[in-house]
């Protein structure tokens, strides 16, 4: 089984990203790849850029990557409570070659920041928006206050609270992918 994680955002130091991986460190007897949104640049998205220059190579290549997970995880980022403006952009390209830009892939959506709702508008909206958009939602996790709960250091979430939720939805998900397999 594969997995594709990613935090929707370009820091290179993205907290989102440090969650999304952490997370899907936790699956056993998986491939695990990690994209870097840095990867999928685009110029922001209008009708007009698109008529002039079609459907963009970095679009199609993030579907592609989508196309070969057997399971997302998905960390988003919140800026000014919603959607990073690089998220939106990816998405929006990617929602004009596929509108199931998600592909029906089963998912465990996450966001986190450094207040204490740990980006709980943004998976508000997500969880809302993206089934329309082929995601299948297992399960959502938030950590709040991340600089309060996990070490970068080490990797892992370390409010114990926190992490056994985390870890919790992670075997309630493996057990899903498992029987959807047999």
């Amino acid at each position: 089984m594969k997995i594709i994680a990613f935090g929707g955002s370009l820091s290179k130091n993205s907290i989102n990203k440090k969650l999304a991986t952490y997370a899907a460190s936790l699956f056993e007897n998986v491939e695990v790849e990690i994209l870097d949104l840095n990867n999928y640049q685009m110029p922001l998205f209008s009708v007009d850029v698109e008529a002039e220059i079609g459907q963009h190579e970095s679009a199609k290549a993030f579907l592609a990557k989508i196309e070969s997970a057997d399971f997302l995880v998905v960390a988003l980022a919140e800026h000014n409570g919603n959607y990073s403006a690089a998220f939106k952009n990816i998405y929006d390209w990617c929602s004009r070659i596929e509108k199931e830009v998600f592909q029906n892939k089963p998912m465990l959506l996450m966001a986190t920041s450094p207040g204490g709702r740990g980006g709980r508008s943004v998976l508000d909206i997500a969880e809302s928006n993206l089934p329309r958009y082929g995601a299948n939602i297992i399960d959502v996790f938030s950590l709040p206050s991340f600089n309060d709960n996990f070490d970068v250091e080490s990797n892992s979430i370390i409010n114990s609270e926190l992490d056994e939720k985390l870890k919790q939805k992670i075997k309630k998900v493996q057990l899903y992918l498992n029987e959807k397999n047999t």
